[in-house]
């Protein structure tokens, strides 16, 4: 089945677009393949990216935030940087753009997902306690994104780099 991938905010969506066309947000980025791509940037694969504050005891439903949303940035069908926007009082705004494992780890993670029988909605999870990063298969795709109850059928992924 088809992975679920939730719309991003438009807001979100909006500052991440004109973070790309400015030459001072690219130029500034400490992401090298950002600052020398050719050719067109865009950001795609949207996920929230939810907090996991308190690993709850034994019993007990883990909850987490919403803290951000992250997008791939693409340039000429591959993924060269990533971009988190981050919730300010005057709604989604761009925070910073990166690169790293992250990247290749995420698209693995998502193909692998995409092949499998069984239908989930994709979101981030960071988990500080552990410092890990996975990615979340919700097991019900059509849950509200910015909710943040673990489920017993969902899976973590830890995504790269994480810890062994």
């Amino acid at each position: 089945m088809p992975l679920h991938v939730p719309s991003a905010p438009a807001p979100a969506l909006r500052s991440v677009s004109a973070a790309l066309g400015s030459p001072t947000a690219v130029r500034q980025a400490r992401t090298s393949a950002l600052r020398s791509a050719q050719g067109p940037l865009s950001p795609e694969l949207p996920l929230p990216v939810h907090v996991l504050d308190r690993i709850a005891p034994t019993g007990a439903v883990p909850r987490t935030r919403l803290a951000a949303w992250r997008f791939l940035i693409r340039s000429e069908g591959r993924a060269i940087a990533a971009a988190d926007t981050m919730l300010t009082p005057d709604g989604w705004s761009f925070s910073h753009f990166f690169e790293g494992p992250y990247l290749a780890s995420t698209e693995l993670a998502v193909r692998q997902a995409e092949a499998s029988p069984t239908a989930y909605q994709a979101r981030l999870l960071s988990i500080p306690e552990l410092y890990m990063l996975t990615l979340w298969l919700h097991d019900d795709p059509a849950d509200d994104a910015s909710t943040g109850v673990l489920a017993p059928a969902d899976v973590l992924v830890p995504l790269a780099p994480a810890p062994p």
